[in-house]
């Protein structure tokens, strides 16, 4: 009677222990000998390649499309979002990008309807979640850029104010107008955040000629309000942030009157340290690694950016391969790979870090920038 006694006791104290290094393990951290052991994903792999189509502007109706590629099977869905959510993306879509486990798309919509908004969509399936509409009564907002900062979403709007969104109830929870008066409200274009600041490039080249700006806007993300303007070169379109605090902002400047240019700025300071000649179309960067896209209407090239010097050099492409017109570059960061958009042929190719071409695969018209659905494992690290 006692040996049964005593069997109960183990199989209740076996029980036990096993309820509690279940529980340790759901919770994704336990102490093992006082130290910390934390279950994470890792990533393993690229399982597919998103591309935002931004479509001819001229076209009637939605013209915009997300093309996916699946890097294991390699084919492509060049009208992905429409096979998977039952509907068009919209018109005139400006920018993707990823934020934990999902993707914000901006469609900044048609010139005479309200039909402004950003889709969010689960970055595994591609599927709506919500879209979160920028309209009034009979326009959109013309939302242009997202970028990301401690689950907030901040969106730049031609209309001359910022939106925040909070990325858990995808509700727009603030906003800041930066110039009122339709007369000169801001044209904001890109948007990047660094140092807790969000910088913000006012183009008003929209408005050309009636108006221009040189300016981008800094604001304090923490009261979110607006701290001061930095000049710059004539229309400000695109700004990109390095993890070392600077910035690099690419402008228009004034067709036949002003050539482009591109300047870095420190965030440190808010003032601008340094500036270049350069026709860019677009930047890339992603930690350490800078690649720009230059003089894509002439004679296109996609070339290295020195993040310490400013200054370009070696080019990305080495096999010889057809560089086209690369209208947008993303940067991997699980391999450092770089997607390149060429808007000419309508399709994307991916190079390796040693600049040869991996594959390449069909878009629809005016392939732009690219997120990344990944393949993950779980694995434990000792903290």
């Amino acid at each position: 009677m006692k040996h049964k006694k005593m069997n109960t006791i183990n199989k209740l104290k076996r029980t036990a222990l096993g309820i509690s290094v279940l529980a340790a393990l759901l919770t994704g951290c336990k102490k093992d000998n006082e130290r910390e052991i934390l279950l994470t994903q890792e990533i393993t792999g690229t399982k597919g390649i998103y591309i935002l189509n931004e479509g001819t502007y001229s076209a009637t109706g939605a013209n915009s499309s997300i093309s996916y590629y699946d890097v294991a099977k390699k084919t492509v869905v060049k009208d992905y979002y429409n096979q998977v959510n039952g509907k068009a993306l919209g018109k005139n879509a400006n920018d993707l990008k990823q934020y934990g486990s999902k993707l914000y798309c901006v469609v900044t919509g048609p010139d005479d309807k309200a039909e402004s908004f950003v889709d969010v969509m689960d970055v595994n399936t591609g599927k709506t979640i919500k879209r979160i509409a920028f309209n009034g009564t009979t326009t959109g907002y013309y939302p242009r850029f997202i970028t990301f900062y401690k689950n907030k979403a901040y969106v730049s709007r031609y209309d001359g104010k910022i939106s925040r969104i909070d990325t858990t109830s995808l509700n727009i929870d603030a906003e800041l107008q930066l110039k009122n008066g339709a007369d000169n409200a801001e044209a904001l274009e890109g948007v990047a955040v660094a140092n807790g600041k969000l910088y913000v490039a006012g183009s008003n080249n929209f408005q050309y000629p009636k108006s221009l700006n040189d300016k981008v806007v800094v604001i304090d993300l923490n009261t979110f309000a607006k701290v001061k303007e930095i000049t710059v070169h004539y229309n400000p379109s695109k700004i990109v942030a390095t993890e070392k605090g600077d910035l690099y902002v690419t402008s228009l400047g004034i067709y036949q009157v002003l050539n482009p240019a591109m300047q870095k700025i420190s965030s440190a300071t808010d003032a601008v340290t340094q500036t270049e000649d350069y026709n860019l179309e677009t930047i890339a960067i992603q930690k350490d690694q800078a690649w720009v896209a230059k003089d894509i209407y002439g004679t296109p090239s996609i070339k290295l950016l020195n993040l310490t010097t400013g200054k370009l050099g070696a080019d990305l492409i080495t096999d010889g391969s057809s560089v086209d017109t690369p209208y947008g570059l993303t940067i991997n960061p699980f391999d450092n790979s770089v997607v390149v958009a060429k808007s000419d042929v309508s399709k994307a190719a991916v190079y390796g870090k040693e600049g040869k071409k991996l594959y390449e695969f069909e878009t629809n018209s005016f392939p732009k920038n690219a997120a990344f659905a990944y393949t993950y494992k779980y694995v434990y690290k000792s903290l």
